[in-house]
């Protein structure tokens, strides 16, 4: 298997950021990122202006992040090459996008707002929709700005990494909850727009530089091949669908860079001599055992059965006898910080 570690979810001066998107994956592979998914709001533009490929070592992926006519429902849609009307009903889009053979997210599905009433919360309301491939679990933006209050609002933009502790557990009740069903693949977003603000009526100041959000939340994607970086446009369609390709299956899992590099995370199932990735459905035996191994540090591994906690164990690494049937996941914590999410495995579902 091979890993590759990238930043989702990146909004450039095509719609709403502050970066020009060459400056943007500049800022990427100065990050050590694998890949960038590019998703500015309602359009393609950078795709059909060719930016998507290769950039040294570092892919450069465009989707769009699609919402409603209210703004609300705000939708991931990645592999299209057009984008649908935002003038239709949330569930419409995400149908026509899975009939164009692209895959999407549900975005900050549950967002909330505190303070800042100029940026209102932009939340998924369309549940009973059934086509979507997944859901950002782990938004920085969202969970940043929701913890935002007058009297902390100087640490928080000085300190833009350190407030932004864990997926909210609305969002992880309802994945677990959804998973029980069918795969719904979590995935992790920095939603990084490079904002500057205003402080003190003189100072101008960038609180969320690229650079800065491309060491928080990373989405990590496991494949069966090698990817090679090549400007040859058939080399980029098919590292473009190796991506897509673990994301859409679930394949990967979700860290946050701030507390240490988690590459090299590995949560599988073993069944005899036979090994189930993340994402993969397993039918119950008497033999199976999950496994979790983590990149030469030592944390807290909490496995998650059914959205309940089964069994928690320090260390490097966890084995885990499996007797029922139901959706796995593991949760990673470093000095009981969440580090890593890992996607579910489904066993006997």
């Amino acid at each position: 298997m091979f890993e590759y570690v990238g930043a989702i979810h990146i909004h450039s001066v095509y719609s709403d950021g502050s970066g020009e998107v060459k400056s943007i994956v500049e800022d990427a592979k100065e990050s050590d990122l694998d890949f960038l998914v590019l998703t500015d709001h309602n359009t393609l533009r950078a795709l059909h202006e060719g930016f998507e490929g290769w950039y040294g070592n570092t892919l450069l992926l465009v989707g769009c992040e699609i919402n409603d006519k209210e703004n609300k429902n705000h939708y991931l849609a990645l592999g299209i090459s057009e984008n649908p009307s935002t003038r239709i009903p949330a569930k419409e889009y995400v149908r026509k996008i899975k009939e164009a053979g692209g895959i999407g997210f549900l975005a900050h599905p549950h967002e909330k707002r505190n303070s800042m009433k100029e940026h209102p919360p932009y939340p998924w309301t369309e549940w009973d929709c059934e086509d979507f491939t997944g859901i950002e679990i782990w938004n920085h933006m969202s969970q940043w700005m929701e913890g935002l209050t007058d009297q902390n609002k100087y640490n928080y933009i000085i300190h833009p990494l350190r407030y932004v502790l864990t997926a909210p557990q609305e969002t992880l009740e309802v994945w677990d909850k959804l998973n029980q069903k069918r795969r719904v693949v979590g995935i992790g977003g920095v939603d990084a727009h490079a904002h500057k603000v205003n402080l003190l009526g003189f100072f101008e100041m960038e609180v969320f530089p690229y650079k800065v959000l491309f060491k928080s939340i990373r989405t990590h994607v496991i494949t069966n091949e090698r990817i090679e970086a090549s400007d040859d446009n058939s080399t980029v369609e098919k590292s473009k669908n190796q991506i897509y390709d673990a994301l859409e299956k679930g394949r990967c899992f979700i860290s946050n860079y701030y507390h240490g590099d988690a590459k090299g995370f590995r949560f599988f199932a073993e069944d005899k001599n036979k090994i189930y990735q993340m994402g993969e459905d397993v039918p119950l035996s008497s033999n199976i055992k999950l496994r979790v191994i983590l990149p030469n540090i030592s944390g807290t591994i909490k496995l998650i059965h059914n959205g309940e906690t089964k069994n928690t164990l320090d260390g490097f690494d966890a084995d885990f006898v499996i007797s029922e049937k139901g959706a796995y996941r593991v949760e990673v914590y470093l000095n009981q910080f969440v580090w890593i999410f890992s996607n579910h495995i489904r066993i006997g579902l």
